[in-house]
């Protein structure tokens, strides 16, 4: 999360986009906001199927990933089931939101990595925090916190960008 911007690669040097030109005819430019098109009586696929399929995939991920820590708040198979739905649904509208703040809050994302840390942590002593009397109210309060508190203090603290006007 806190690396610097590394070289862009070429996609089409990836293994599986080498993988699947062997298999598949996929064409090598996106023809506006098509997925297929028809050239010279071939079927080819677009760059932007790939890119569709990959995003869904990676939807399915999430939503695989996420059950063992929602059997931590809950057991019941129905807000399972239906707290991975609404995930999946609002997973990358809630990505693209948190990528547009944390280019707005500077210190955000120290407190998304906060902010993951205590999940990973509660999610590790669950049951001794049970054990403890801690209520799940107390995790929306230090979750509320952590996000309100980043948010301040990029306010308050404004950037040290050094000033060109000078000399």
């Amino acid at each position: 999360m806190f690396e610097k911007e590394k070289e862009a690669k070429d996609p089409k040097e990836s293994k599986l986009i080498r993988f699947l030109n062997r298999h598949i005819n996929i064409h090598p430019e996106y023809d506006t906001d098509r997925f297929w098109l028809r050239r010279e009586g071939k079927l080819f696929f677009t760059p932007l199927l790939l890119v569709l399929i990959m995003v869904e995939l990676s939807d399915l991920v999430f939503a695989f990933d996420s059950i063992p820590a929602i059997f931590a708040v809950s057991r019941d198979p129905f807000i399972v089931f239906f707290s991975n739905i609404f995930a999946i649904l609002g997973l990358r509208s809630l990505f693209f939101l948190l990528a547009n703040l944390v280019n707005r809050f500077r210190f955000l994302k120290y407190g998304i990595s906060l902010l993951l840390i205590f999940v990973g942590l509660k999610l590790t002593a669950h049951n001794y925090l049970k054990e403890w009397g801690f209520k799940p109210e107390y995790s929306l309060y230090i979750i509320a916190v952590i996000l309100i508190g980043s948010v301040l203090i990029s306010l308050l603290i404004p950037s040290q960008k050094k000033d060109e006007t000078t000399s």
